[in-house]
């Protein structure tokens, strides 16, 4: 009896792309998004800060100062522009002695 073994062949490379980043247009649009709700919640903490009274109005003007930062960062948490390692450098250039 023969045994038969099954030929290898070679397939063409798959290539994944779900690890593939957003389109830039795609990441602008979504951190514009999350600014403009962000502004909103600020607005509506200064329309807050006038209309409660005076306890929790401080509260609402605490959050109208502090929310722009958070919006930016929260804005501009996106699309990394470095590689990890990329930084490294692995091969220096010789000098001339």
């Amino acid at each position: 009896m023969a045994i038969r073994r099954k030929s290898v062949s070679k397939s063409p490379a798959v290539y994944d792309i779900t690890a593939a980043p957003a389109s830039l247009t795609r990441d602008q649009a979504g951190r514009q998004r999350r600014y403009f709700y962000s502004m909103m919640i600020r607005t509506g903490c200064f329309i807050l800060t006038v209309l409660l009274p005076s306890p929790y109005r401080w509260f609402a003007l605490i959050g109208a100062v502090t929310l722009p930062y958070f919006a930016v960062v929260i804005a501009n948490a996106g699309r990394e522009s470095f590689a990890p390692g990329a930084g490294l450098v692995s091969d220096k250039a010789k000098s001339i002695e």
